[in-house]
């Protein structure tokens, strides 16, 4: 091929590429990928052209709607966490059942516990009324949780977009791959590590429950039977056993709520964990993190309660990271219209 046949053909590419990235901002190219030469990442810039409103209208509906209800930010930071590591971040979690799709809202970790879903609702619509068929659930969803950290006093991050939404569900998956609230240290390290993520990411991140609340199944083993011999978990600091005992009782009570951090249960800070090193981390899977047998968890939760900034900077990046756990991208899945059902 002559030198004038191979420039010619470089600028026709070029061409064709600044084309397509106008057209589809976030679609890459580069070569030795599997696409064809077509590289389709996460991009902060994705909606740049396409609907360069989108994150005013996604914080614009989570004012209100956090300051209706203080505990819409953290049921919206959960939503995220509890899509992402089932089938990775695809907003398979907001389809209904129908006849294609067997609902992940119906599994033991998201049945009447998962909130928030008419937030979603009302931030897609809004998206669809401005840019109509632009911006997918799973990045609303990403958005919708960086905005309610933000909008809780917590750390903001530059956020990649440009994931696309799931034509499928996995009620199994959710049932295996969700963290229970009893896990032990051992098993939080396995359940994470599944996801690619390690002790740093399961620290930094089980800090967003110094927002929000559970619900007195959660914890009531702690209080009455840890080990299966009728005793309270030792590790519980006494005064604040003895108020868990008052609002959560042995039989019964089971909707009853309690704050994941009382120190300051609106704010998004470190009281979280300097509530663990008093023995007052409401969940078992709050207290592993500094009595379980793993010294990199219990170093970090004394780091983060020493040093906000320092959990402020690791939430952010595991926030990056698990936000980037196996989307969809580039012509796999869809844009919904309605986050609910598939188009």
């Amino acid at each position: 091929m002559t030198f004038i046949k191979v420039t010619l053909l470089v600028i026709i590419i070029a061409f064709f590429s600044v084309k397509l990235s106008w057209g589809h901002p976030g679609f890459h190219f580069g070569w030795g990928d599997h696409h064809g030469g077509i590289s389709f990442g996460l991009s902060p810039q994705f909606y740049q052209f396409s609907c360069p409103q989108a994150n005013d209208i996604v914080m614009s509906v989570l004012e209100k709607a956090i300051a209706k209800d203080m505990r819409m930010a953290a049921s919206l930071l959960r939503l995220h966490f509890h899509d992402c590591f089932v089938q990775g971040c695809d907003a398979s979690i907001l389809l209904d059942d129908s006849t294609r799709i067997v609902s992940e809202k119906n599994s033991g970790p998201n049945k009447n516990s998962v909130r928030g879903f008419e937030v979603i609702d009302e931030i897609k619509s809004r998206l669809e009324e401005a840019c109509p068929q632009t911006v997918s659930c799973a990045d609303i969803l990403a958005l919708a949780a960086r905005g309610s950290t933000v909008l809780s006093g917590g750390p903001n991050w530059e956020l990649p977009l440009g994931r696309r939404d799931s034509k499928t569900a996995s009620l199994r998956g959710s049932n295996k791959n969700i963290p229970p609230p009893n896990a032990t240290i051992e098993s939080l390290i396995t359940f994470f590590k599944r996801q690619g993520l390690d002790e740093a990411d399961l620290v930094a991140l089980s800090g967003a429950h110094t927002i929000g609340v559970a619900r007195c199944a959660t914890f009531k083993q702690r209080l009455y039977n840890q080990k299966g011999n009728n005793q309270p978990d030792e590790n519980l600091e006494k005064s604040f056993y003895f108020d868990l005992k008052t609002m959560c009782p042995k039989s019964g009570g089971d909707n009853f709520i309690s704050p994941l951090d009382f120190g300051s249960p609106r704010m998004f800070d470190n009281t979280y964990f300097k509530l663990i090193l008093r023995g007052k981390g409401l969940l078992n899977s709050d207290e592993v993190l500094l009595v379980g047998n793993a010294k990199e968890t219990r170093r970090l939760v004394k780091k983060y309660a020493q040093d906000e900034s320092l959990f402020f900077e690791q939430f952010s990046m595991s926030m990056i990271k698990m936000g980037n756990l196996r989307p969809l991208t580039g012509f796999n899945g869809e844009v919904r219209k309605n986050c609910r059902i598939l188009n």
